[in-house]
């Protein structure tokens, strides 16, 4: 068993270093490599990542879904870890995801905490352990089969935003998924440069704009106006 972690990254030079020599430390029993696919970086985040040990790609395709792609056509790996660039997975999950394999599943993911004290970000924890769509998302850290996933066609590349929520659909629906009890852990950035309550609202007004059938760009127009990101943002 080969696994591949794809992280997609743009602007990343505050946290690819840390998380490649972290992901590097992650306990396991097979082989693994790493895949830092980055999407026109302007900063430093190109050479820090290969500075750290990671394979470094440039997708010809800007934003996660595409540059995710673009890493799972270069990964030698019959399974693909999808990792957020501020997400720090527990360091068992590897031997995880190959005990999750083992055992007959072909997809799954993590449950997810914030490096932040915050009751509300506590909370928000908290529901991760469901295994309902609503509670999932990509930054909790994405497993599946290199044959799964070519088989159901991968991202959408022309997903600017919803791209794991629509993978993580069709994955709970079509295939063997497994929520492993360990967590994820993740950058509350979002949620200091906005109030919590901010951050969900715009999450429940994309989601029912998806479901409406609204355009991609609508979608990520709106998130951006609801929502204060960092500079250099996708």
């Amino acid at each position: 068993m080969y696994i591949s972690i794809i992280i997609p990254v743009y602007n990343e030079e505050n946290n690819i270093s840390k998380l490649v020599s972290y992901l590097k430390q992650l306990k396991s029993n097979c082989q693994f490599e790493i895949i830092v696919s980055d999407g026109g970086s302007t900063d430093n985040t190109c050479q820090m990542a290969l500075e750290a040990g990671a394979s470094v790609i440039s997708s010809a395709i800007k934003g996660r879904a595409g540059q995710m792609n673009y890493g799972a056509k270069h990964a030698v790996g019959d399974i693909l870890y999808f990792v957020h660039a501020d997400s720090f997975p527990a360091l068992t999950a590897l031997n995880d995801i190959e005990h999750a394999l083992k055992n007959g599943y072909n997809c799954g993911s993590f449950r997810f905490r914030f490096d932040s004290n915050k009751f509300l970000l506590k909370v928000n924890s908290f529901f991760t352990r469901f295994k309902y769509l609503y509670f999932r998302g990509g930054d909790q850290s994405i497993f599946i089969t290199k044959e799964f996933f070519d088989r159901i066609g991968g991202f959408d590349d022309e997903y600017l935003i919803m791209e794991d929520y629509v993978l993580l659909d069709k994955i709970m629906k079509t295939g063997k998924f497994r929520l492993v009890p360990k967590y994820t852990l993740g950058s509350a950035r979002k949620y200091d440069q906005n109030t919590w309550l901010s951050v969900q609202l715009a999450n429940l007004k994309v989601i029912r704009m998806f479901k409406k059938g609204a355009s991609q760009k609508d979608m990520l127009d709106t998130y951006k106006k609801m929502l204060r990101y960092r500079k250099n943002a996708f």
